[in-house]
């Protein structure tokens, strides 16, 4: 079962799982992980993705949560943009009455 942690704002995280690897392995991983320039923990995340996809197709089957993996995909985009600062303070609105 996937173990769900909160941040420190309070927002929930998404869903972790631990998983044992020969060393074999790692070093595969750590290797793609590094020609994609992705964090190792990123990179088993993308396999694992591909996999089930592809998992699901052979089967032909629909993915349960395909609605999920977009939504991954879109947060995934997000995340490699860079935080960019305002470059002055947001305009304030006047709203006025209407006079009679």
């Amino acid at each position: 079962m996937a173990t769900r942690q909160n941040s420190t704002n309070g927002k929930p995280k998404s869903p972790r799982i631990q998983v044992v690897l020969p060393e074999s392995i790692c070093e595969q991983l750590t290797i793609l992980a590094t020609n994609e320039s992705r964090t190792v923990s990123n990179m088993a995340k993308v396999l694992i993705q591909e996999g089930i996809k592809k998992y699901f197709e052979k089967e032909g089957k629909t993915l349960i949560s395909e609605h999920n993996l977009n939504t991954n995909k879109i947060r995934d985009e997000l995340e490699k943009q860079g935080v960019r600062k305002l470059k002055r303070a947001p305009q304030r609105i006047s709203y006025y009455k209407k006079s009679d």
